[in-house]
């Protein structure tokens, strides 16, 4: 495996060996041309209207930041040839360990080692307006979904999993004005969210049945965060899970709009409107 499958793939706090692509220390400071393969990351873009691949050149440029870290910044182009880009930029990190060189010419506990172990400490983004993180289907949703996935990708558990929380609040919120549910009691007090859920779904059936019986149970999930009972590195391992099944939810809704227009554009009886 060499550097650009690590840079490629999202975060994890595992180390993994990868081929070796430094054969000397590298200063503190100083940069160094590295032949590690293209790195290839999927964005929105705005211009192609398209989820696309953004690739860099063949050849990175890396800075030395200790013997165990170096820093590389790249610029990924949009494979649509639209000239849309995303400034990238990573800190790697080598797994510490034992010298394991006889002769001490390439230590791999070091980031020049023969066949080091490393992961991504940091990685961080810029965007420009050509391109967004998360793709636009989602109407007024998409913004949070971006922002949750920028947390997420700073490192932010716990903020990246609260916005997640927000959407399966507000979709449930929207679902149930749209289908003339009242979220409160006839004396004015407001109803439980597990309440309220319960009967939206009932009518509207927002909830993926493959996990219908348990939607309260992602909203505890998800509400362990906002508590506190999570620390970020926790947020950060279920995020993509948890995300997955809110996402799930945008989706049955949109789904079940897009067919419900579908059915009255055909004189048919359309159901419960959204």
């Amino acid at each position: 495996m060499r550097l650009s499958d690590i840079l490629s793939k999202s975060r994890t706090s595992a180390f993994i060996e990868i081929d070796g692509f430094m054969k000397s220390k590298l200063a503190i400071g100083k940069q160094r041309k590295i032949e590690v393969g293209k790195v290839a990351l999927n964005f929105c873009c705005n211009e192609c209207n398209d989820t696309r691949t953004f690739s860099s050149d063949d050849v990175l440029y890396c800075i030395g930041v200790t013997p165990r870290q170096i820093s590389i910044d790249c610029v990924l182009s949009c494979a649509g040839a639209c000239g849309a880009l995303v400034t990238m930029w990573f800190l790697v990190e080598c797994q510490d360990g034992e010298d394991t060189d006889k002769n001490k010419q390439y230590i791999n506990n070091y980031i020049y080692g023969i066949a080091p172990k490393v992961r991504i400490l940091r990685r961080r983004e810029k965007l420009s307006e050509q391109v967004r993180l998360v793709e636009g289907r989602y109407a007024n949703y998409t913004e949070m979904l971006d922002k949750s996935e920028r947390a997420y990708r700073d490192g932010l558990g716990a903020g990246a999993v609260v916005y997640l929380r927000k959407i399966f609040e507000q979709v449930t919120l929207q679902v149930a004005n749209a289908a003339g549910i009242s979220c409160q009691y006839d004396k004015g007090k407001r109803k439980p969210f597990k309440k309220l859920l319960e009967e939206v779904d009932n009518k509207c059936n927002i909830l993926p049945k493959e996990y219908s019986e348990n939607g309260y149970k992602l909203f505890g999930e998800l509400s362990d965060v906002v508590h506190g009972d999570y620390n970020e590195q926790l947020g950060i391992e279920k995020y993509e899970a948890l995300r997955r099944l809110v996402i799930g939810v945008l989706d049955n809704v949109i789904n079940k709009k897009e067919i419900v227009t579908a059915m009255c554009s055909l004189g048919w009886d359309g159901g419960t409107p959204l």
